[in-house]
């Protein structure tokens, strides 16, 4: 009996030998060149064309996108019929001029986000939250914004009272179902 103990006592404490020698997690031991770039990180880029004119092709930029570079939700968009143009910032489509003439016809201030930024920043230190929150650094921007906020369940039933159709919304969670 003392033997046999003795014995898996040996081989627990050489197994446990062994599996300390493991040298796996080193890259240099498994022969693993770290030095190399991932490919996974390396993305296609599209072939290669020769433009019509040089004189047609951008100045280049630095930082800037190149011609050759992916491109997915525009490459998406247009695998589904669209047109990715429509994807790019500050391309106003013939669609959308009525809506921003009706909403630009009292004129538009060139700076509203400086304002709308400075308005914010007064208003959260107006509303910074209690002591603790703000020597912590706690994000207090919903709070500070409660008052602001719109109950949509009391929204609801004054819209239904009034007899106005309103679709199903989402159970109130302060309401316990039992």
């Amino acid at each position: 009996m003392r033997g046999v103990r003795g014995r898996l006592i040996l081989a627990v404490v050489g197994l446990a030998a062994l599996t300390a020698c493991d040298s796996s997690d080193e890259p240099e031991l498994m022969n693993i060149r770290t030095d190399t770039p991932d490919e996974f990180s390396i993305l296609p880029t599209k072939p290669l064309e020769a433009p019509e004119t040089y004189a047609a092709l951008p100045t280049p930029t630095p930082g800037a996108g190149n011609l050759v570079d992916p491109n997915p939700r525009g490459d998406a968009v247009a695998a589904l019929g669209g047109n990715p143009e429509r994807l790019e910032r500050g391309n106003i489509n013939p669609g959308e001029q009525t809506l921003i003439a009706y909403a630009t016809r009292y004129g538009v201030p060139g700076d509203i986000r400086s304002v709308l930024a400075a308005e914010d920043l007064e208003w959260r230190k107006a509303n910074n939250g209690r002591l603790l929150e703000r020597l912590f650094n706690v994000n207090v921007y919903y709070s500070s914004y409660k008052p602001m906020s719109l109950d949509q369940h009391m929204e609801l039933e004054r819209l239904r009272a009034k007899g106005i159709w309103t679709p199903t919304a989402p159970p109130d969670p302060e309401v316990k179902v039992e």
